[in-house]
C-alpha cells in the first residue's frame, strides 16, 4: 500500500465493461516526506467516496479490486480508503 493526493477525475466514454458504474481517479504518489514521488496512476475509486485534493491509500494491481464484487477489473491501483489526518515526525 502507499499514499497519494487525487489530482483529477478520469471521464470515458468507452471503457471496459468491468469498470462500468466505477469512478476513476488520477492519484499523485506521495513520498515519506508527502511530496509528489513518480508519475501520477488512474486509480478506481473502490469507497466511491474520494474527491480531488484527498489524501488517499492505495492498494496495487490485483489487491487494487478485492473490495469490489467483480475481482478481475483491470486496473493499476485501487482507492482502499481516505486519510483524515496524518503526523510526520
Amino acid at each position: 500500500m502507499y499514499i497519494g493526493k487525487v489530482v483529477g477525475t478520469v471521464i470515458c466514454t468507452r471503457k471496459d465493461e468491468s469498470l462500468t458504474g466505477l469512478k476513476l481517479l488520477v492519484v499523485q504518489p506521495l513520498g515519506d516526506d508527502l511530496a509528489p514521488k513518480g508519475k501520477p496512476v488512474i486509480a478506481i475509486d473502490t469507497i466511491g467516496k474520494a474527491g480531488r485534493d484527498d489524501i488517499v491509500y492505495l492498494a496495487k494491481s490485483k489487491e487494487s479490486s478485492i473490495p469490489l464484487d467483480n475481482p478481475l477489473v483491470p486496473s493499476d491501483a485501487g482507492v482502499m480508503g481516505i486519510i483524515d489526518q496524518y503526523y510526520i515526525k
